[in-house]
């Protein structure tokens, strides 16, 4: 039986791996066994190493690339380094800096905050930075006006809590005059300031059912206003920074595999899909190689960590590059930048 079978591996074949991984990490050479005796500080002959080798490939954690003596971990040697074997660090102080005075000092719109953390990502890391966008209505409403336009037609202006404005024209059963509109307006902005579109749909229903006389012919109005005007007409939408940075890694560099992952940035469903899966878990996650699931990331890792306000999540933010990327430095980079665009989201939150 297999000594290392189920990753059950002692300490000595645990340091022989985090040498390699390390060493593959730094240079992105294969690593032969007279490197490891000489890194790795064990006092163990080159024959024991081998064997050590040996026994880490038969548990598909190290590979043998046929051009070579040495070997190169495998995605599953490199999930068991970073779960197990990877010691992460804060950020250090000046990375952390460099962070904080990446983001805009004063308030601006989330989509212009979120361009911001892409870049800043990508800055960062030198690979590509990918984040989410949360639909409008996962913001609270500030402000709403409605315009009168002709054929039973509204312009309305939303104003949310994140400073982003919207102009959505809507269709009416019935045409509404001026006063209609502004008695609905000064009815939502009275009653719903600081709520959400889906929560104003849903009181509204109950007040209307509730409600009659008088009141009803308002409420009525300002019923299908809202019905019409807070409608999820916001499309998914991805923010990818730096793809161009991920030509430079000879991992990548295979023209068919570019081209690939160039259409997964491009077409945006698959990253979507992977991103919205993390919004699922908060904190970080890390896909190596077809752990993704998606065949045009075969060749990556993604690092993914979520961001919200006041403990709700909103989206989640990370890096795409190669398998061969510095873990210890890149987890805590994204880690932080989530935390930091938490922080923001919450202070605008709080100032509006």
């Amino acid at each position: 039986m297999n000594p290392l079978h189920g990753h059950d591996i002692d300490a000595r074949a645990r340091r022989l791996l985090r040498t390699l991984i390390a060493q593959y990490l730094s240079d992105g050479e294969p690593v032969g066994s007279r490197t490891l005796a000489r890194s790795s500080g064990l006092e163990v002959s080159p024959a024991t190493i081998r064997n050590i080798m040996a026994d880490l490939e038969d548990a598909g954690l190290v590979a043998s690339p046929h051009t070579s003596a040495g070997r190169v971990p495998t995605p599953r040697g490199l999930r068991l380094f970073v779960d197990s074997l990877l010691e992460l660090k804060p950020l250090p102080r000046d990375e952390m800096a460099r962070l904080q005075g990446g983001l805009p000092p004063h308030q601006t719109t989330t989509r212009d905050l979120l361009g911001n953390v892409s870049n800043l990502l990508s800055a960062m890391t030198h690979f590509a930075g990918v984040v989410t966008v949360p639909r409008q209505g996962d913001f609270p409403l500030r402000h709403i006006d409605f315009v009168n336009l002709p054929d039973a037609r509204v312009l309305v202006v939303l104003v949310f809590s994140d400073n982003q404005v919207q102009n959505r024209v809507v269709q009416l059963t019935r045409p509404l005059d001026g006063g209609e509109l502004e008695q609905a307006a000064n009815y939502l902005n009275a009653h719903f300031t600081g709520f959400r579109l889906a929560d104003i749909r849903a009181h509204l229903a109950t007040e209307l059912r509730e409600a009659g006389g008088e009141l009803n012919r308002l409420l009525s109005s300002v019923v299908e206003l809202a019905t019409a005007s807070f409608g999820d007409q916001d499309a998914d939408d991805v923010l990818v920074s730096g793809q161009t940075n991920l030509m430079g890694y000879s991992e990548l560099a295979d023209i068919d595999r570019l081209r690939d992952l160039f259409d997964a940035f491009q077409q945006k469903r698959d990253l979507l899909q992977l991103m919205e899966m993390c919004v699922k878990a908060p904190g970080v996650r890390l896909f190596i190689g077809e752990e993704s699931g998606f065949s045009a990331l075969d060749g990556c890792s993604i690092v993914t960590a979520t961001y919200g306000t006041n403990g709700r999540m909103l989206g989640a933010i990370g890096v795409i590059g190669p398998t061969r990327m510095a873990y210890e430095r890149v987890i805590p980079v994204v880690q932080a930048t989530a935390g930091l665009l938490s922080d923001a989201l919450n202070r605008a939150a709080a100032t509006s």
